[in-house]
C-alpha cells in the first residue's frame, strides 16, 4: 500500500500540545508514515514522538511545515479531510480503499477553527460522525476501516521495546 501521511492545522503550543501528540501517536500505531504539523513550531511535540519511534521502532517521520495551503496543494495522491459535516465514512469507504491501493494518502485533521478552502482543496470531506468530536477519534476511527483492522498486526522494524499481550497485568520486554 501507498504510504499515509496526517497533516494537522494549525497547532497551538499552549493549548493543543497533548492532542497533537497524540494525533501524532495515533498517526504512528495505525500505520501512518508521515505526520505533518502547522501553526506554531514545537520542538518538545518532535522530540517526544521521536523519543517515542526511538524506543517502539518503525520508520516514521513528523515535521513542521509553515504553509498548509502549499503543503495540500502540493501533495500528489489522495487528499482526505476529516470533518464532521462531510460525507459520512460508510458511504465511502470501499471508493477510498480502492484509490488508496494506488495513490498516496492525506489525512487532514483540524485544530483551529479549519478554513473553507481546506474543504474546496480536499478530493473528499469525509465525515466519522455529524457531532463535534476529537480529532484523535475521528483520525484513529478513520484509519482503523481503512485499514480494516491491520494495525493490530504491524511491525514495528528496530524497536527496542515490544508488548506481549496479555489478558491481566502488563508485560513489556526489552528487544535490545
Amino acid at each position: 500500500m501507498p504510504s499515509i501521511s496526517v497533516l494537522r492545522l494549525g497547532h497551538r503550543v499552549k493549548r493543543d500540545a497533548r492532542v497533537t501528540t497524540h494525533c501524532a501517536l495515533v498517526a504512528r500505531a495505525f500505520g501512518a508514515s508521515c505526520f505533518i504539523f502547522t501553526g506554531d513550531r514545537d520542538k518538545k511535540l518532535i522530540e517526544t514522538v521521536k523519543d517515542v519511534c526511538r524506543r517502539w521502532g518503525g520508520k516514521f517521520e513528523i515535521k513542521h511545515e509553515s504553509s498548509w495551503k502549499a503543503f495540500i496543494k502540493n501533495f500528489r495522491g489522495i487528499k482526505v479531510h476529516l470533518t464532521m459535516y462531510g460525507i459520512p465514512l460508510p458511504e465511502k469507504i470501499e471508493e477510498l480503499k480502492k484509490k488508496v491501493k494506488s495513490k498516496d494518502l492525506l489525512v487532514i485533521i483540524g485544530g483551529e477553527k479549519v478554513p473553507r478552502c481546506v474543504y474546496e482543496l480536499a478530493d473528499y470531506n469525509i465525515s466519522i460522525t455529524t457531532q463535534p468530536h476529537s480529532e484523535v477519534a475521528a483520525l484513529a476511527v478513520f484509519l482503523h476501516e481503512l485499514l480494516e483492522g491491520k494495525e493490530f498486526y504491524l511491525e514495528f522494524e528496530n524497536a527496542k521495546l515490544k508488548i506481549i499481550p496479555q489478558e491481566k497485568g502488563k508485560k513489556v520486554i526489552s528487544l535490545t
